[in-house]
């Protein structure tokens, strides 16, 4: 049995397995797969929408290729409020990304995320992301994190995002 987080539409719906230390992500976006998947891997598009709208995102590696690795800062009034890094392990180019994600400043919650883009008619894409975690407590404090709201601010930026880049490439 899964318990799950969500409010109104189109929030992500937000999974936690009971039984396995898994966060479970599912979110799906009007534009092609192709576009969703090229703005997780594009910085300048990535910076975009990714994470919270009160804070603002300073990348300083963002090689998103099999053997890649990202890091990033999360910036709030010019303050560094957070820093994120991860080694890229798979890219299928508008398929799946696996990688893991860490946050220096929760050291033991380093997760192994999943992100598989599927398409759908009518252009339209489902992104489902996995995120496996040592332990319970681990992944009680990334759902303790506020995540959620990071999570669904961060893809109501990516809609608007897209809409803008559907729009440029139509």
């Amino acid at each position: 049995m899964n318990t799950s987080t969500s409010s109104t539409a189109p929030e992500a719906v937000i999974e936690a397995d009971p039984d396995v230390p898994t966060v479970r992500i599912v979110r799906e976006f009007d534009a092609p797969r192709e576009l969703v998947y090229r703005a997780h891997v594009e910085p300048d598009l990535v910076k975009q929408w990714m994470g919270p709208d009160s804070i603002g995102m300073e990348i300083d590696v963002w090689d998103l290729r099999t053997g890649g690795e990202y890091r990033y800062t999360a910036v709030r009034d010019g303050t560094a409020v957070a820093h994120f890094y991860g080694a890229v392990h798979r890219v299928e180019e508008n398929e799946r990304i696996v990688q893991t994600f860490g946050f220096e400043e929760m050291p033991d919650a380093v997760s192994l995320e999943t992100m598989v883009f599927h398409e759908l008619p009518g252009g339209r894409t489902r992104l489902e992301g996995l995120s496996v975690v040592y332990d319970f407590e681990s992944r009680a404090g990334m759902l303790a994190s506020g995540m959620e709201i990071g999570i669904n601010e961060g893809y109501a930026a990516l809609d608007r995002l897209l809409a803008g880049l559907t729009g440029a490439e139509g």
